[in-house]
C-alpha cells in the first residue's frame, strides 16, 4: 500500500510532494551546516592541541655560552699599544672570562675591558679607563652615587650597592678605584664576596694612589 502523505499540522492537510521535497532539502541543508560548524570546531581544537604539544615537548634551541678566553694572553698582546699597565688579575681556575678587548671610544679614552664569569656563574665586568676623567667613570656606572667604601690591601674602593633598584640589570653592584692614570670600574650581578675577591686580586696590581 502507498504510504499516506505526511499531515502538516500548520496546514491541517497532507503536504504536497513539492512541500515534502522542500522540507527534506531544508533538513539536509541544516544538517550539513551543523556538520560544518562541528568540523570547524573539532579542527580548531585539534590544531590548538598540536600547538600545545609542540610548545611543551619540542626542545627550544638555546644560544651556547661564549667560550672562555685567555684574557692574560690578550692583555700581553695589547700591552705594547698603551703606556699604562693593563689589568690582568690572577684568579682561581673557577673564574673564567668570555671577553677581553682594548678599545678607544668617541671620547678618545682607551678602555681595557674584561668580562668575568664568577664561580657562582654570575657576571662582573672590569673596565680600566686609561687617562680617564670622572665623566668616563660616571658613564660606565650610569651616574650611580657611592653607597660606601672598602679598603682592600691598601687600596680604597668606592662601593655602589644598587640591588634595591627596580631593575638594576648589570649594575646591581659596582666598585671603583684609581691607580696611576687609570680609573677602574667593576660592576655586575655577582654577590659582594665575589666582587671583593676580584678587587683583592686586582689590588695586587694597583698602587693605591689617587689623582
Amino acid at each position: 500500500m502507498a504510504k499516506e502523505p505526511r499531515i502538516v499540522a500548520e496546514l491541517g492537510r497532507p503536504e504536497t510532494p513539492e512541500e515534502t521535497a522542500a522540507r527534506k532539502a531544508e533538513n539536509s541543508r541544516k544538517h550539513r551546516a551543523n556538520q560544518t560548524v562541528i568540523n570547524l570546531v573539532l579542527a580548531l581544537v585539534a590544531s590548538l592541541a598540536i600547538v600545545l604539544v609542540l610548545v611543551l615537548v619540542v626542545v627550544r634551541p638555546t644560544q651556547p655560552p661564549r667560550a672562555a678566553i685567555d684574557y692574560a694572553a690578550i692583555a700581553a698582546q695589547e700591552q705594547p699599544g698603551v703606556d699604562e699597565p693593563l689589568a690582568s688579575p690572577t684568579l682561581p681556575p673557577e673564574w673564567t672570562a668570555n671577553a677581553a678587548t682594548l678599545d678607544t671610544g668617541t671620547d678618545d679614552i682607551t678602555t681595557w675591558s674584561i668580562g668575568f664569569i664568577t664561580p657562582a656563574e654570575q657576571f662582573i665586568a672590569l673596565r680600566q679607563g686609561i687617562d680617564a676623567n670622572p665623566t668616563w667613570l660616571a658613564n660606565r656606572l650610569d651616574k650611580l652615587t657611592p653607597t660606601g667604601t672598602e679598603m682592600i690591601d691598601g687600596v680604597e674602593w668606592a662601593v655602589y650597592d644598587n640591588r634595591d633598584s627596580r631593575d638594576p640589570g648589570n649594575l646591581a653592584y659596582a666598585m671603583s678605584s684609581t691607580s696611576g692614570s687609570s680609573r677602574f670600574a667593576l660592576y655586575g650581578t655577582a654577590e659582594t664576596a665575589e666582587f671583593l675577591a676580584l678587587a683583592t686580586a686586582l689590588s695586587a696590581d694597583l698602587d693605591g694612589t689617587t689623582e
